[in-house]
């Protein structure tokens, strides 16, 4: 079964990140400092956009003692899943805030 709500916010933070530059591989640990998210909410994140093919991912081989990492970027799918959400976003007006009675 498909869900249709809307990415959470700390989704968004990753896409942004990643469609500030595209083409370029970016590691989770990268990710994560940019974002401010911890390992355990930002894998399950990204896990999440590569199943649903907005993601994809490759391994750099580890270098001396530096283990393997996992990379990620956005696929075609991705790029256009983000324009879209940013032209929703821009399209979307603040709320105008309420007026007390007493400022009436």
């Amino acid at each position: 079964m498909q869900r249709n709500r809307p990415p959470s916010p700390q989704t968004v933070n990753v896409l942004l990140a990643l469609a500030a530059d595209p083409a370029r591989w970016r590691y989770g640990y990268d990710l994560g400092t940019e974002v401010g998210l911890k390992s355990g909410s930002l894998y399950p994140i990204l896990v999440r956009l590569a199943d649903r093919g907005l993601l994809e991912t490759s391994w750099q081989p580890g270098v001396g003692s530096r283990p393997p990492r996992h990379l990620y970027r956005l696929t075609g799918a991705g790029r256009d899943f983000v324009a879209a959400l940013t032209a929703t976003r821009r399209d979307c007006k603040p709320a105008r805030p309420h007026r007390r009675l007493s400022e009436a």
